[in-house]
């Protein structure tokens, strides 16, 4: 692929389409709008066409983001090394744990200077054992000679320091910030009923037991407590939604296109994660003026104020859960209100989305000044 006269080339690496247009989106706009030429190398989706007509170029890499075989993670670096040598960019810019990785080492093999983006640390690397040394080694192997490692929240940075994995190349940004225009403050609804909301990929690991059963609780002690799931679901759950949305404990309504028409209906957002990079869902429910009720892990608690912007729970405990929510409903509507109305306040102090823009401007101008030099 011949260069044109832009001022750099940039590859995007990511493991979904979606993540790129509903959270990168203000980077690749700032990029193109500096005069770099901006492509995306993911698999395929339903927003590619939409980034093409933005102005982005797109090439697809096709691999299983839940594969672990030795063979399909070696034939992913293949096809990175493949892209990299067909765009010829400038700087790599990754995301997710499979392109950081085999992005990362790809780059560093096509001597590419590379700008990756911990938005969080996985299952994997959660839970000590043999599968945790090998994605350390694999990181370590990846990040040698990486330009510069942004981390979404401190806990994993202190993480990646603690196991020598990067330390002086790293930098901690406010998560992936939020767009404080899109989500704006909604009218908050009135209290006929008071609507819950679950926003996030239907796994183990986001807390959904945990839900669900809260949901089976505080449904039977309050007719008027209502619990709505959202988000793409893990085979392991199909038929256990079904099941709990068959006896009215809960309404599951899908992947929803524009999360702001759902926010609209509820009262609270609820995520009782295990762990996040910083979580998006809880910036866009704060952003919407809804109150959270998450858990006290990195990646949740700093969004959350317990008590003055939502309600701070224990990981893994459905008995902490069900405290929480009913906390939150002996609260009358003017402070479930305020407290929407704080963790607005909050996000525009502290994760407004440019801050994130103007960090990404900064790294790649320097990696230009390197390279012109």
């Amino acid at each position: 692929m011949k260069k044109k006269s832009r001022e750099m080339r940039i590859l995007f690496l990511s493991n979904h389409d979606t993540c790129i247009y509903n959270i990168r989106l203000e980077i690749l706009m700032a990029l193109m709008e500096s005069g770099h030429e901006v492509i995306i190398s993911s698999p395929n989706g339903t927003k590619i066409e939409a980034l093409k007509a933005l102005g982005c170029s797109y090439i697809e890499t096709e691999f299983n983001n839940r594969a672990t075989s030795i063979k399909e993670d070696l034939l992913l670096i293949r096809q990175y090394r493949k892209v990299i040598r067909t765009t010829q960019p400038d700087v790599v810019l990754t995301y997710m744990i499979k392109p950081n990785i085999y992005g990362g080492i790809a780059a560093r093999k096509e001597k590419i200077p590379v700008i990756a983006n911990i938005t969080g640390l996985g299952t994997a690397l959660h839970n000590k054992g043999l599968s945790q040394k090998v994605i350390i080694t694999l990181y370590r192997f990846a990040f040698k000679k990486v330009h510069l490692v942004f981390f979404q929240n401190e806990g994993n940075f202190n993480f990646f320091k603690q196991k020598r994995i990067i330390c002086e190349r790293g930098k901690l940004l406010p998560g992936s910030g939020v767009n404080l225009v899109k989500f704006s403050p909604l009218p908050y609804p009135d209290d006929k009923v008071v609507n819950f909301v679950f926003i996030a990929r239907i796994m183990k690991d986001k807390g959904i037991d945990h839900y669900l059963e809260a949901a089976k609780v505080i449904g039977a002690e309050d007719k008027n407590a209502k619990f709505y799931l959202c988000g793409t679901c893990d085979d392991a759950y199909v038929e256990i939604l079904n099941k709990y949305q068959a006896a009215g404990i809960i309404a599951y309504l899908g992947v929803v296109e524009d999360i702001r028409d759902i926010y609209k209906m509820m009262h609270c957002t609820v995520l009782p994660s295990y762990h996040e990079g910083l979580s998006n869902v809880l910036l866009e429910s704060a952003a919407c003026a809804r109150p959270n009720i998450t858990t006290n892990v990195n990646g949740c608690k700093e969004v959350v104020e317990n008590g003055i912007t939502g309600i701070i729970v224990e990981a893994k405990s459905t008995q902490s859960l069900i405290s929480g929510i009913r906390r939150f409903l002996t609260l009358n509507r003017d402070k479930r209100e305020k407290m929407g109305k704080n963790g607005r306040l909050k996000v525009e102090k502290e994760f407004d989305r440019q801050v994130v823009v103007n960090a990404y401007l900064e790294a790649v101008s320097t990696i230009n000044q390197i390279r012109k030099n």
